[in-house]
């Protein structure tokens, strides 16, 4: 479903050439196209040329940070505050360990791409036996049954983290095979089924009977999908899971704490509000109609755009691509398509992760719960390799606040 490459939109504020915003900045150009990448610096097409130029009010933003200042610095988004080995965005790609995340999920599954992302040397830590939920931790799973997933699975990290005492080996091997029990517990607590040993996309797909509705390859797409949600550097959920890792919590509470940030509207729940705007471009007359009427009125169109992706999010253009590919054509994949045409035209912005996500649940005939769930399982596996990487760093994470209130 990749959308036409029209001449681009309009430039609508002032910008810069690559040059003249390197000298600005007093840096490289490679530096210049870092920031970029980082969604620090937005790239804009200028109509009939090839050259990118670039948003004159983010390089003067970063060029007013960059000066001396009395205070620390505040908290910018997009800004590095720690150092990582295991993921990286750059050049409008996503790389675990230095492996291009798109092309993992060609076949790869998300236990193997934890493998990858928990630097497993040896022995395979998915090998050893299926645990049982533990006493406490099942019984709350049946008494939260009528939670969805999500809170299901805060409700119960708290009783695992106490019954899993094998948690308290902080050994490489102990936290890979704690991060093991982890994301087979989830799954079992998600799915309110047992544990199982079986891929986690296959247990999702058999629990959901995904093709249901006659669709096939559901449980493929499911298997990308947990794949190229596994990372993506330090979101505010895994800033989470990373600051209470980092006061030696135990990777259950780590794991719950990113979970509660992911349940946020602005960040794991953007899934719910992606679905929603599909339910009505689905339902609406004049598909295009609907999305200039949002735009008139200040809406936004949750599903499309990423500022780390100014040319498209890589993961959601691959789901989009096997979407295609796999899925038999019908009005709804049409309408979607037009969705998506309609979109780049209109603002010059592309489906992300989460659209991809909601459709594929859609046209599978999963749960609504399911892109949020498939996202929060995949992304568990992130999690507990910043935990590791944490643990290992051996350092409190306390930024600082600049003070804007009375002065004594």
């Amino acid at each position: 479903m990749g959308p036409p490459r029209p001449a681009p939109p309009m430039i609508q504020e002032p910008t810069l050439s690559a040059s003249e915003a390197a000298a600005e900045l007093g840096v490289s150009l490679a530096t210049l196209y870092a920031y970029v990448s980082r969604g620090m610096i937005r790239s804009i097409a200028e109509p009939g040329r090839r050259q990118r130029r670039y948003a004159a009010a983010d390089i003067r933003r970063l060029a007013r940070k960059s000066e001396p200042e009395t205070a620390p610095p505040p908290l910018y988004w997009g800004e590095p505050v720690l150092e990582s080995a295991i993921t990286l965005v750059a050049g409008g790609r996503l790389y675990y360990r230095g492996r291009d995340a798109v092309r993992l999920a060609e076949s790869a599954t998300l236990e193997s791409v934890a493998g990858l992302l928990w630097s497993v040397a040896a022995d395979d830590p998915f090998a050893a036996p299926v645990a049982p939920l533990p006493p406490v931790a099942a019984r709350i799973t049946e008494q939260a049954a009528g939670l969805p997933p999500l809170e299901r699975a805060m409700a119960v990290l708290p009783a695992l983290g106490v019954e899993d005492d094998r948690a308290l080996a902080r050994s490489t091997a102990g936290l890979q095979r704690t991060g093991v029990r982890l994301l087979r517990w989830l799954t079992a607590v998600m799915l309110r089924r047992p544990a199982s040993a079986a891929p986690a996309h296959e247990d999702l797909a058999e629990a959901w009977g995904a093709g249901s509705k006659g669709a096939i390859g559901g449980a493929d797409l499911l298997r990308r999908a947990l794949v190229l949600c596994a990372d993506h550097e330090l979101t505010a959920s895994t800033f989470a899971a990373r600051i209470a890792a980092s006061t030696g919590a135990s990777p259950h509470a780590a794991v719950a704490a990113g979970l509660a940030a992911l349940n946020g509207p602005l960040h794991g729940g953007l899934s719910a509000r992606t679905g929603t705007f599909l339910e009505l471009v689905l339902s609406a007359a004049d598909a295009r109609r609907l999305v200039v009427e949002r735009l008139q009125h200040g809406e936004d169109l949750p599903g499309f755009g990423h500022p780390l992706y100014p040319d498209g999010d890589p993961r959601g253009q691959h789901l989009l691509d096997r979407i295609v590919a796999t899925l038999p054509d019908g009005p709804e994949l049409a309408v979607a398509a037009t969705l998506v045409e309609t979109v780049f035209d209109l603002t010059g912005e592309r489906p992300t992760m989460d659209f991809a996500l909601v459709l594929a649940a859609r046209l599978i005939g999963l749960p609504p719960e399911a892109p949020l769930a498939v996202f929060a399982l995949g992304r568990s596996v992130g999690w507990m390799a910043h935990v590791m990487e944490q643990y290992a760093a051996a350092r409190l994470i306390r930024p600082r606040a600049r003070y804007v209130g009375p002065q004594p």
